[in-house]
């Protein structure tokens, strides 16, 4: 059985992604920018389905293309996030996983575990998924500026204004920042 310690990193890291491709994906009624995710164009924004935004994620990890996960891009991926991971830990996870005995995780070895309900602990992985987008000291909500960092933390550069549409497509009581229930209410 794979471990939490690296389970519950990777959980929260494809919240970030399915959050970024959610707020990618949807049309602000209030602003005249619409943010536009390279998988999708401007002229056509819709929801992405759950294989496409896993196919999103997967990319990310497959550094090389080859369409494999490997130990090495594991323990990429997890330094990227400021978190250490062994060889021998990532190989562990692996081999946990995959399917085929080549020592590398496919796409089908991916799906399966993003989609197993033991690894979703549902408003407790929300809770620590919005919390990584919690920037500033003392507060307990999402800011432009936060969302900003975390955009280009994820390698995607999105202006402070874009961040502002963003987060006004979805703030309910119109203060210019997310609070945990409107961010839930977003993720739902």
């Amino acid at each position: 059985m794979a471990s939490e310690r690296i389970l519950n990193p990777l959980k929260c890291w494809f919240s970030k992604i399915n959050l970024k491709l959610s707020l990618n994906g949807r049309r602000s009624s209030r602003s005249s920018l619409t943010p536009c995710s390279p998988i999708s164009s401007c002229s056509t924004v819709k929801r992405n389905s759950k294989e496409d935004e896993f196919k999103e994620v997967f990319r990310r990890f497959d550094s090389d293309g080859d369409g494999k996960i490997s130990a090495f891009e594991l323990r990429s991926f997890f330094g990227s996030i400021g978190e250490y991971l062994s060889h021998e830990e990532a190989q562990g996870f692996i081999l946990d996983l995959d399917s085929d005995g080549d020592n590398l995780l496919n796409f089908q070895d991916f799906t399966k575990l993003m989609n197993s309900e033991d690894h979703r602990d549902g408003e407790e992985d929300l809770r620590k998924a919005f919390e990584m987008f919690v920037w500033e000291k003392g507060s307990d909500c999402i800011t432009p500026k936060g969302l900003q960092r975390m955009f280009h933390r994820l390698g995607d550069e999105k202006s402070y204004d874009e961040c502002v549409a963003m987060i006004d497509a979805f703030d309910i009581d119109r203060n210019g920042v997310l609070d945990f229930n409107e961010f839930h209410q977003m993720m739902a």
